[in-house]
């Protein structure tokens, strides 16, 4: 049985930052491509951003470039979502995705092995 888990969300200032982390067991994570995504209140779900399953391509979507940065761990068989300077439109519960197809059109992509999701709120 495949189980996706997410971890490092939080409440945070805008301007301040967060570590997410995108574990599983029953595969193994670097041998798959991996997407975050995010729902915020009202909205649908939407992606942030992926990773190949060898770390050498990445897309994001638009309003985080230059700001959330993806990364594998592999010693811990990890995804890693950096994200700094974050703002009030950040806020969501955030969820890793396994076994996506990661491409540019971010907006394209879909997950087979999801996680529960990590809230994460930025406020004053």
């Amino acid at each position: 049985q495949v189980q996706v888990v997410e971890s490092g969300g939080g409440l945070v200032q805008p301007g301040g930052s967060l570590r997410l982390s995108c574990a599983a067991s029953g595969v193994v994570l670097r041998t798959l491509e991996v997407g975050w995504f995010r729902q915020a209140p009202g909205k649908e779900r939407e992606a942030v951003s992926c990773i190949s399953n060898k770390g050498t391509f990445t897309s994001y979507t638009d309003s985080v470039k230059g700001r959330f940065t993806i990364s594998r761990d592999n010693a811990k068989d990890t995804v890693d979502l950096q994200m700094n300077n974050l703002k009030p439109d950040d806020t969501g519960v955030y969820y890793c995705a396994a076994d996506t197809f990661c491409r540019a059109d971010i907006t394209t992509i879909h997950g087979h092995y999801w996680g529960q999701g990590t809230q994460v709120t930025v406020a004053t």
